[in-house]
Order: structure tokens, then sequence, then C-alpha cells
């Protein structure tokens, strides 16, 4: 069963690159006391998420600050290092947060995890996106296998 609208977010780690090297961000802290737009990618430098997913937050930021949203964080079940990577040719800094799920720890306590593993990927997050407010979801939209319809920073900004 996956987590659902009105669900508290489970505590957990994720972990940030930074300057100084990766360091964890403890998610109670992270959505306490403000409404964060989060979406969830199976990779970093994958052909959907860098074409479409990313560049929409991305390019949407300001947008969905305005529409009153403090924060815009993209998580995915690859290392720090990589979403690092991806968020800097991507575009993210300033904009969008790469918060790593590595162990796929985050994707696993919410029940929206997938298995790439016919593509050589493992166990990965879905996708999908989701309004997080004080910890708690306030929005939340699934994709189907394969599809990218409803995790989209405007399908997001339409709901909002």
């Amino acid at each position: 069963m996956s987590i659902q609208v009105g669900d508290k977010l489970p505590k957990t780690t994720f972990i940030k690159a930074t300057a100084d090297g990766p360091q964890p961000v403890d998610s109670d802290e992270y959505f306490k006391g403000r409404k964060v737009a989060l979406f969830s990618v199976p990779g970093a430098f994958t052909p959907t998420c860098s074409a479409r997913h990313l560049p929409g937050f991305v390019d949407k930021a300001e947008d969905l600050k305005i529409k009153g949203v403090d924060e815009i964080a993209c998580t995915a079940v690859n290392d720090a290092f990589v979403m690092g990577a991806w968020g800097k040719q991507g575009g993210a800094d300033n904009k969008v947060t790469m918060l790593s799920d590595g162990n796929g720890e985050f994707a696993k306590a919410i029940g929206l995890t997938m298995d790439a593993s016919k593509h050589g990927m493992g166990t990965r997050g879905q996708r999908y996106s989701m309004i997080v407010n004080d910890g708690r979801v306030e929005q939340l939209n699934i994709e189907e296998p394969g599809a990218f319809n409803v995790s989209s920073a405007d399908y997001m900004l339409e709901r909002l």
C-alpha cells in the first residue's frame, strides 16, 4: 500500500551533495513547517527524467513559489554524487534541491518502488510528484508505469 493524501511522511534520511561532501538531510526537519513540491524520478540522467521531468520543475520554479511552494525537491534512488551532477547539468541550482535516496529507503517506506531490473537498474522509486505541507501529503500524483502525465510541474501547478 502506498502513501495517501493526508498521511505523514515517514522519517528517513536523504543525502544531499554539497561543496563539503555528502550531507545527511533529516526528513522530519526538512519538511517541517513548510510546503514542499517533491517529485521522484526512476533515475537521474535517464531520457524522460532529463528531457522533461527535471526541466519542467526548473522552468516552473518561480510559478510554484508564487502559488505558495516554499521549496522544490527531486528524489531518486541514485547516490548523492549522481544527483548533484545531474542537478548541475539540468540547471537545478537554487531552484530544485536534489535529495538522494540512494538505498531506496524512502521509496520503500512510502510504498512507491518499482522493479527496473530488466533495464539493469534494480529497485527504483516510481515516478510521482506530491505536495508535502508540514510533513503531510497534501497532493499526490503517481504515474502509471512508463507514463509522464500527472507528475509534471504543469499538472501540479494546475492543482495548486
